[in-house]
């Protein structure tokens, strides 16, 4: 594994500094599929096709906000609703 690689993985340590009733606000983009309940690839392609919000950037790194994903989660049809074309532009 390359160092760059293993630096985007998530670290203990990082969530070790936080209460274990506090969540992380920022998550990486396997911690946010993982958040939402699905695989890092669909994660990608819910974000390609708006129905996930991008990332922010701090510095070179990616991070999901969890209260955005929260709220494009909230957007997303239920079984048997019709689906939505608008996609992360829906939400306030």
């Amino acid at each position: 594994m390359t160092t760059a690689a293993a630096s985007r993985k998530p670290t203990p340590a990082r969530h070790a500094a936080l209460p274990p009733t506090l969540p992380p606000r920022g998550l990486s983009r396997d911690e946010a599929a993982a958040y939402i309940g699905i695989s890092s690839r669909m994660f990608d392609d819910l974000v390609r096709d708006g129905r996930m919000p991008k990332a922010k950037r701090i510095n070179a790194r990616a991070v999901w906000d969890r209260k955005l994903l929260d709220r494009a989660f909230d957007e997303l049809p239920g079984s048997g609703e019709p689906a939505s074309d608008d996609g992360w532009d829906n939400v306030d």
